[in-house]
């Protein structure tokens, strides 16, 4: 796939609409969870998609190749997701710092085939974590977002943010801590 990528990037800047096409095909869908899990809201995240899309149709001539197509384009997503919640009034920048963030909070959450009381378990763990995503500023869910359940690096979230890394950091760390203060009960 990525050598298809690659030739329907150099096509569509060279305004070929079709492999455009073939893009938004392969990257509209993880767009579009990318951009819920930021706004929790599908209304604002197929709006915040659809206004990456355009942007990135637009300013296709800008990008350079020194990125992935699909960091760019996730980068794209971020800011119209983040975009969305300025225009909404949710969107609120926090900045208290902490030590460094945790490498994988939920690495230890994969396991084999839950049994029932598992299942229950995990669904309660879903309504806690989910409402502690909630109550998140729009930065700490969107850089745990992008770090834990995306996998993107603390480059590549810098860039998307536009913040230093430490600034991520600091706001994974918290979304961290919060999510574990939410689940400390269930222990």
């Amino acid at each position: 796939m990525a050598n298809d990528e690659e030739r329907w990037v150099a096509a569509a800047r060279h305004g070929d609409r079709e492999a455009f096409r073939q893009l938004v095909e392969a990257h509209a869908r993880p767009l579009f969870a990318l951009c819920s899990r930021i706004t929790r809201d599908a209304a604002m995240a197929e709006d915040a998609v659809q206004e990456a899309l355009l942007n990135a149709y637009r300013h296709l001539g800008d990008f350079d190749g020194r990125a992935a197509f699909r960091t760019w384009l996730h980068r794209i997503a971020v800011n119209a997701a983040l975009e969305q919640l300025r225009r909404q009034g949710k969107f609120e920048y926090v900045e208290n710092a902490s030590d460094d963030a945790q490498d994988d909070f939920l690495e230890h959450c994969i396991g084999a085939a839950p049994s029932p009381r598992q299942h229950a378990q995990a669904q309660e763990i879903r309504r806690h974590i989910d409402a502690e995503l909630e109550r998140m500023s729009a930065l700490e869910r969107t850089a745990f977002v992008l770090r834990h359940v995306e996998g993107h690096s603390l480059d590549d979230i810098s860039q998307a943010l536009s913040l230093n890394i430490s600034a991520c950091k600091q706001a994974i760390f918290r979304a961290v801590r919060k999510l574990r203060g939410a689940l400390q009960p269930l222990r």
